[in-house]
């Protein structure tokens, strides 16, 4: 593999770190508009990205998957932490400005249809940031073309149209060359496939793969379907209610589940075995507010193995070797066999 001139660090530098990333949201009372809390959307999350890799992100709805890929784009201002760019810190003086980690970052959203504008043709969304940043006109238009070619979608057929003469998966095949389109080093996709037919979204998934391979890319995945998490990533964070609560290697992770929220999360995965159909719910309860998230393990509130050091201690000690990171306070051998303190 040819090492991006770009590349400060060498392969064993992560592409990005993130470290206690946060975000609180305001929430206004009806009162005078006075403030009546803060939803903690993301709270203390802390991973990294390697180099070549695809990580892919899960967890049930409102858990802060799309907010974190948001903070991380610095399309939402965090309110703490830290985010290092290949050794660089992003928005210090002396590290990476904002501008310049965009150059190198872009991203895939979900509405195809809401990521274009529908007064521009295809390849003017697609060749409208390089303009922006300096390429000639004729260059951009030859790069936005060719790449064009590259998603699986003839120019010729193609460049002209405007997105609502597209369907949603030509819409979101457009979508991947504009984030192509500036040379990035790291794509974040979040629920970039989940929008689309899976007879599409297969297609789609072995484009990404193709393109990773080909284009030298580092993959940020964000889904809420785990089967697609499984097929693409090659690392898998697990959050819930803000904080990330397990981390692995996918066959690992999938095999081997730890912590007792990633277990319930994957026993509810649909399955077409006859064998494998669940008879007993995997989780009850509803998630806890996130205005007023509990004390302590955010899960305990819904574990059937819940202690009380759960309420009085964040769990924050890494267990299952360096790779596997569990925040649970449970024994790792409870944890593998299901067996809790009575």
């Amino acid at each position: 593999m040819i090492r991006d001139p770009r590349d400060r660090g060498g392969p064993a530098q992560p592409l990005l770190t993130v470290e206690n990333l946060r975000k609180h949201f305001p929430v206004r009372g009806t009162l005078l508009g006075r403030g009546v809390g803060r939803v903690q959307a993301v709270d203390g999350v802390s991973f990294s990205v390697r180099k070549g890799e695809t990580l892919g992100i899960v967890g049930e709805s409102g858990c802060g998957k799309s907010t974190t890929a948001r903070l991380l784009m610095r399309l939402i201002e965090p309110d703490g932490g830290a985010i290092v760019f290949d050794g660089e810190t992003v928005g210090s003086r002396t590290g990476i400005t904002v501008e310049a980690m965009r150059r190198q970052v872009q991203m895939v959203f979900q509405d195809s249809y809401a990521s274009l504008n529908p007064r521009m043709t295809i390849a003017d969304s697609i060749s409208y940031a390089p303009r922006m940043h300096g390429l000639p006109r004729k260059v951009a238009r030859e790069r936005a073309e060719h790449l064009l070619g590259r998603v699986g979608l003839n120019p010729h057929i193609y460049a002209r149209r405007y997105p609502h003469e597209l369907s949603g998966g030509q819409r979101q095949r457009a979508n991947i060359a504009r984030a192509l389109a500036l040379q990035p080093r790291l794509v974040i996709l979040d629920e970039a496939v989940s929008a689309l037919d899976k007879s599409v979204e297969a297609q789609v998934l072995n484009l990404l793969a193709e393109l990773k391979e080909s284009l030298n890319l580092t993959y940020l995945f964000i889904s809420h379907d785990l089967n697609v998490v499984e097929y693409i990533a090659d690392r898998v964070v697990v959050m819930y209610l803000g904080r990330v609560v397990e981390t692995a290697p996918t066959e690992m992770i999938y095999r081997t589940p730890r912590h007792p929220y990633t277990r319930a999360l994957f026993a509810s995965k649909p399955t077409l075995d006859p064998d494998r159909r669940t008879t007993v719910m995997p989780l009850s309860g509803d998630p806890p507010n996130p205005i007023n998230p509990p004390s302590g393990c955010r899960f305990r509130t819904r574990c059937a193995f819940a202690q009380a050091i759960c309420a009085e201690t964040v769990p924050l000690v890494p267990g299952g070797g360096p790779e596997h990171r569990v925040a649970c306070h449970l024994p790792q051998a409870q944890l593998a066999t299901g067996v809790g303190h009575a």
